[in-house]
């Protein structure tokens, strides 16, 4: 037992590792609401380009939500950033990461936000337009504000994804939370620093867990 309270629980390396493991929290913070805000924009985006009548609008649109939701956001944040100084562009790993994002969680949230426009009744939309609101006004003051808080559960549950896929920012070097745990691993030889990473994500992520149970049971209870 003894052995295993060095290994992985040690207070003295934990002391010592945890000013680097904070710095690497305040990095994954910035880097979430850095994503985030521009995965939901991004979403947005898609799901109005998505209310469009025209095939040579909705086709490609479906081909490119497609093709980024099946692509593994490793493989692609790995591909901007070991790629893209061949095409002669280089950029950092913050640029990489919120470019891979945009990329990747925009197609997620865009299919939220499509599904959550498309569960509001037309006839809606139609009393909003008799009344003398503009297709953008009644986009803006009628359709999205329902469809945010019809698929509210969904959106928290991405976003919590989105948080979590923030530890990928490690492979390309960005000094998030998890490579700051590694950096303190790989000069202590112990596994503790990761410990503590791994407590630390618990901490930030649970309420928002129990914030998105609470959500899906008021759901459930409604449509029952």
């Amino acid at each position: 037992m003894e052995e295993i309270v060095q290994s992985f629980f040690n207070a003295e390396i934990a002391e010592a590792a945890l000013p680097i493991v904070l710095a690497g929290l305040l990095n994954t913070i910035l880097l979430s609401l850095l994503v985030v805000p521009l995965g939901f924009i991004g979403g947005l985006v898609l799901a109005l380009l998505a209310q469009a009548r025209s095939r040579a609008v909705r086709w490609p649109l479906m081909a490119w939500v497609d093709f980024f939701r099946a692509f593994p956001p490793l493989v692609l944040l790995v591909l901007l950033f070991a790629g893209l100084p061949f095409a002669g562009l280089e950029l950092g790993g913050f640029a990489c990461v919120a470019i891979a994002f945009f990329l990747n969680t925009g197609s997620y949230y865009g299919e939220i936000l499509r599904a959550g426009i498309e569960s509001i009744p037309r006839g809606q939309v139609e009393a909003a337009r008799s009344t003398g609101l503009s297709g953008l006004q009644t986009m803006t003051y009628v359709v999205l504000p329902q469809a945010v808080r019809n698929v509210l559960p969904d959106l928290l549950s991405n976003t919590l994804e989105v948080v979590k896929l923030t530890s990928l920012g490690s492979v390309v070097a960005v000094p998030e939370l998890l490579f700051q745990a590694r950096q303190a691993q790989s000069v202590t030889y112990n596994p503790t620093p990761i410990v503590m990473a791994a407590v630390i994500y618990f901490l930030i992520l649970w309420p928002v867990v129990r914030l998105l149970s609470r959500l899906e049971n008021r759901a459930l209870v409604g449509r029952g």
